[in-house]
């Protein structure tokens, strides 16, 4: 069972200004200890072949930190992240996926791109959500061991997102692929059921949570 341990940290290097001293002087903040602050993001996780990881917690709580150190623990070629997928202008979504038609078509509805008109229309006329859907096809279709994606499903209407999140743990669990995945929202969880729940507070320590008992002798 593979253990990743990611660490991360931002040291404060503002430069104290004026008006810095003066906010320091209103929250009681000597300028001293604003220097000496260090925002640190760690997280120790197992992670098995085709399990999924939610990396979830409030906005600025530094989930999208953790994707990107879990992301570079993976060798280039084993992975691919949602953002590296380009948007084609030339040629239409089927014909973007490679295969025969029926095969693409599955993998453009599990990603919950089931209409006709996007099936046979170019990625870049695509809508914003339509775009992430598409770049979350290519993905599943690049046959990679990892696939990485930073703000899962938040662009989408909630229904969207529970199908697409049911889908996925679905491939998951079919094909042997491991998302680790990053977002704010809450309500998918029960239809993306991870095997994995990372919870990134604003403060305190990261929270891991897995679905299966972890005994260790």
């Amino acid at each position: 069972m593979p253990t990743f341990s990611v660490s991360k940290s931002y040291p404060w290097r503002g430069k104290i200004t004026e008006k810095v001293s003066q906010v320091c002087r209103m929250f009681g903040l000597t300028v001293e200890r604003l220097a000496e602050r260090t925002v640190s993001h760690n997280c120790t996780v197992e992670i098995n072949a085709g399990n999924i990881v939610y990396i979830t917690g409030p906005s600025g709580a530094g989930k999208s930190v953790l994707l990107r150190e879990l992301e570079k623990c993976i060798p280039a070629l084993d992975r691919i992240n949602l953002n590296e997928v380009q948007l084609p202008a030339d040629k239409t979504t089927i014909d973007c996926i490679e295969g025969d038609v029926l095969g693409g078509l599955r993998l453009l509805s599990t990603a919950g791109l089931g209409d006709v008109f996007c099936v046979l229309n170019q990625p870049a006329n695509l809508s914003d959500g339509q775009k992430w859907r598409f770049r979350l096809a290519m993905a599943m279709a690049a046959q990679k061991k990892y696939i990485f994606a930073d703000e899962f499903c938040c662009g989408l209407d909630r229904i969207t997102a529970a199908v697409i999140a049911y889908n996925i743990h679905k491939f998951a669990k079919k094909t042997g692929v491991t998302f680790i995945l990053a977002g704010s929202h809450e309500d998918i969880l029960l239809d993306l059921a991870p095997d994995v729940l990372v919870v990134k507070e604003l403060s305190g320590p990261t929270e891991v949570v897995y679905k299966e008992l972890r005994i260790k002798n």
